[in-house]
């Protein structure tokens, strides 16, 4: 038996709502899941990420978007999500299409066990023919602690699943080098390394909450996951076959190199920053070369608050993110043991253990081809006394 193609498609608000009045665009709908039910009976397993409750429940709190602050929204989406899921299900099940709907957190992504439980879930879906509809639980979600767009989401589901292509739909056709309203601006067809392009992506939609920046973000996540990703416009017939058939231009991100192991891909995609690390520039560079671990005498200040098996970025002192990896130890411990070289570890945590903080098994050394996260203020850190 053929394995089944997976590919993940994501909508955004401004293809789903309409900018004016805050209501569902019907005809986009139509044509999406008349196109994804026709690609489900050719053999696709599909997932479908989509935007759009907040956009469809700010009529109902009495605010347009530009207005709207993080509890507006966060009203609206708990409004709105039930409006959209009633409105996907009515037009699928006119093409013979089951639905279900998936509610999603940065922690759900982020930690391993809930991570496998999502995937197990949609994989599950999928045995039984239903398409899968993922969204951020914007109802919870804050602006410190959220996926922060569903570009970036759809890139972590394409990783979970494994798929062969994620597909972002979209209100232009693709990437430019500078602005399209500008008449020498010229189209990117083919992407091989994202971070040459991310000056080119300014900008945001009205209703959106992300531009082809965190577009950008979410093709190199993806291509660090072998998945190609695929930028085009959202057009009514056949918005996703058209693309899957060349039938009109777009812009693809290839997928870099060999593959990484799972566990690899999944340190490399980071949605939020559990915690930091700092160390010198000397053993940063062992971390490199000899993909060696982080032990206690080499912390130079820690940032977060995290919990054993969590992913710690790691700084060197210039500011530059080296590595990431799972930390053997909280935030807690991690503190007591550098500030206490002097002590056994057995006495300062209250048990033994030759574990390094990271150990070098669970580390990934960032290539070139990966986008490196900020690191913190300076005063978000606590420094380690020499």
């Amino acid at each position: 038996m053929m394995k089944k193609k997976k590919i993940v498609v994501k909508i955004g608000s401004s293809l789903l709502a309409n900018s004016d009045n805050l209501t569902l665009r019907y005809a986009f709908m139509n044509g999406l899941l008349s196109d994804l039910a026709q690609l489900q009976r050719e053999g696709y397993n599909i997932i479908l990420t989509s935007s759009g409750s907040v956009a469809l429940g700010l009529n109902m709190v009495g605010k347009r978007p530009e207005d709207a602050g993080v509890l507006d929204k966060q009203a609206a989406a708990a409004c709105g999500q039930p409006l959209l899921m009633n409105a996907y299900r009515q037009v699928a099940s006119e093409y013979d299409l089951s639905v279900a709907q998936m509610l999603v957190t940065v922690e759900d992504m982020e930690e391993s066990r809930r991570f496998l439980n999502i995937k197990n879930t949609m994989l599950r879906l999928f045995e039984n023919d239903i398409l899968p509809i993922i969204n951020e639980n914007d109802s919870v979600a804050t602006r410190d602690l959220r996926v922060g767009d569903n570009d970036r989401l759809s890139a972590k589901v394409a990783q979970m699943i494994e798929a062969d292509t994620l597909i972002i739909l979209t209100s232009v056709e693709g990437l430019y080098d500078r602005d399209p309203s500008d008449e020498d601006a010229k189209f990117i067809h083919e992407i091989e390394d994202v971070s040459e392009h991310l000056e080119s992506t300014t900008g945001i939609s009205t209703l959106g909450s992300g531009g082809m920046l965190t577009k950008m973000h979410a093709a190199n996540m993806a291509q660090n996951a072998g998945v190609e990703t695929i930028i085009a416009e959202g057009i009514i017939e056949r918005p996703v076959s058209s693309v899957l058939e060349s039938e009109r231009r777009f812009t693809r991100c290839l997928v870099r190199g060999k593959t990484a192991s799972p566990l690899k891909i999944w340190l490399s995609n980071r949605l939020q920053v559990s915690g930091t690390l700092v160390v010198s520039n000397e053993v940063s560079l062992g971390i490199i070369e000899r993909k060696q671990g982080v032990s206690r005498v080499d912390v130079i200040s820690i940032q977060g608050d995290f919990t054993k098996g969590d992913v710690l970025h790691i700084y060197n002192e210039d500011g530059e993110e080296v590595a990431r990896g799972l930390t053997n130890f909280s935030s807690e411990e991690t503190m007591l043991m550098a500030r206490h070289l002097d002590m056994p570890v057995e006495e300062v945590i209250g048990y033994k253990t030759k574990s390094d903080i990271v150990g070098a098994e669970n580390i990934l050394v960032l290539e070139e081809y990966h986008l490196q996260l900020e690191a913190p203020e300076q005063d978000a850190k606590v420094v380690i006394p020499a």
